[in-house]
């Protein structure tokens, strides 16, 4: 194995739309189940891009300088005591949640709600993976088939969340379902949702090059959700309204339209990030058509599935890497997600 060096390079938010690279420690293992790990790839998520912009997600607030990202792979560099089963230069996928494993969520199977939970990137919690090394717990880390490699690895994390949403969702074989926002997120869903038997699938996105993406890998309808007669033309397309709507952009003009184009009894299923602290609902509309509003808090034991899903070739995510880069590109990428400029979908820092 090569030296390990002391100091390595990172990506830190340092106020807003400000980023600096700077050299700072490699950083060590403390407990006996910690993995050192070089960063391999990190996805450039839009809630880094929040961060990015605002400097802020709801009651989360960034303190500068702080190192964002959480979507990525890894290959092992270093092992605690406790971590016998896996070798150095393994690639791992990774869950960037770090519950306690003790509280009263994590021992009823709801580690993404855990009451003391670390999430990279996460402001008050832990920084993030835009760097060159990093230490995370062998609960966070997935071993992976020779199949998958470091890029799609690092694209598990997203695509678990969509299988999360579409698990919530519940039984989706027949069902017309809409996805609202042809981001990462949304496309995840989309795959997810299509590979879970649905009737019909229509996406909605301003974007004509997300929409274009999603008819060539899934969609069977899609539209711009601020066209004047977007309801009239879904209507057409599903005349019996839909049975589940999975918000991904978190637009408030997004959610009235869901409302609207969902039949009666059907399901709204929030998966998209607000920036704004309130949202609200027709609760004439809501209430007369008894629609069912469902949560969705990143994933929930999804990841495994998900590998073997990928593994096994029924979903395949790499034609959402748009863009490729080192670690030093990531201002550069931030700007082209925070503008939705050169038809980019999912920027990849790379650190081969």
């Amino acid at each position: 194995m090569d030296k390990l060096p002391k100091d390595m390079l990172a990506i830190q938010l340092s106020g807003l739309r400000e980023t600096a690279a700077v050299r700072i420690p490699v950083p060590q293992i403390n407990r006996p189940d910690d993995i050192l790990l070089r960063v391999a790839a990190v996805g450039i998520c839009g809630s880094d891009v929040h961060y990015y912009t605002t400097g802020r997600i709801g009651s989360q607030v960034v303190e500068f300088p702080f190192i964002v990202g959480h979507e990525f792979s890894g290959t092992v560099v270093q092992t605690g005591s406790a971590v016998t089963d896996l070798s150095p230069g393994e690639l791992l996928a990774v869950d960037p949640a770090m519950p306690c494993r003790q509280c009263d969520q994590c021992l009823a199977h709801r580690e993404h709600t855990c009451r003391k939970l670390r999430f990279l990137g996460c402001p008050g919690q832990a920084e993030g993976c835009l760097s060159e090394y990093i230490v995370m717990p062998r609960h966070s880390c997935f071993k992976l088939p020779p199949a998958i490699n470091a890029e799609t690895a690092a694209l598990i994390e997203p695509l678990s969340i969509g299988l999360y949403a579409v698990r919530l969702a519940g039984a989706m074989q027949d069902c017309a379902t809409a996805i609202l926002g042809c981001g990462p997120i949304g496309l995840s869903i989309m795959l997810c949702a299509r590979q879970s038997g649905v009737r019909t699938l229509a996406v909605s996105d301003p974007l004509a090059y997300r929409r274009n993406s999603a008819l060539q890998h899934g969609a069977d309808w899609a539209d711009d959700p601020a066209n004047d007669d977007f309801i009239t033309r879904l209507t057409s397309f599903a005349p019996d309204g839909i049975d589940v709507v999975f918000e991904c952009c978190g637009q408030q003009s997004a959610i009235d339209q869901a409302i609207e184009i969902l039949k009666p009894g059907g399901k709204l299923v929030l998966v998209g990030i607000p920036e704004v602290d309130r949202i609200s609902f027709n609760i004439d509309l809501l209430r007369r058509k008894e629609i069912r509003i469902i949560n969705v808090r990143r994933q929930n034991e999804c990841v495994q599935q998900t590998i073997d899903l990928v593994a096994a070739g029924a979903i395949d995510p790499a034609f959402m890497v748009t863009h490729r880069g080192p670690l030093e590109d990531t201002p550069r990428f931030f700007e082209l997600v925070a503008g939705y400029n050169d038809n980019i979908i999912k920027a990849m820092c790379l650190n081969l």
